[in-house]
């Protein structure tokens, strides 16, 4: 094995990794983004649902309430 073996087997493993952390920051920002879709989906259902409008009634003062 001679130094142009060595190097090389080097920059191969090096592209391995490299590839690999590619490949995990793909994965994570996939999954960060189902989150994120999925907080959203939430809210829209908790703020169209019935008891988001009496929740809103709540923060009127006394006399808009009666």
């Amino acid at each position: 094995m001679n130094v142009d073996d060595v190097v090389a087997a080097r920059i191969e493993a090096a592209r391995v990794r490299i590839q690999a952390a590619k490949r995990r920051r793909e994965e994570l920002s996939a999954a960060r983004m189902r989150g994120l879709a999925a907080r959203h989906a939430t809210k829209l259902r908790r703020l169209a649902s019935p008891a988001a409008s009496e929740t809103k009634s709540v923060t009127k003062s006394p006399e808009e309430n009666q």
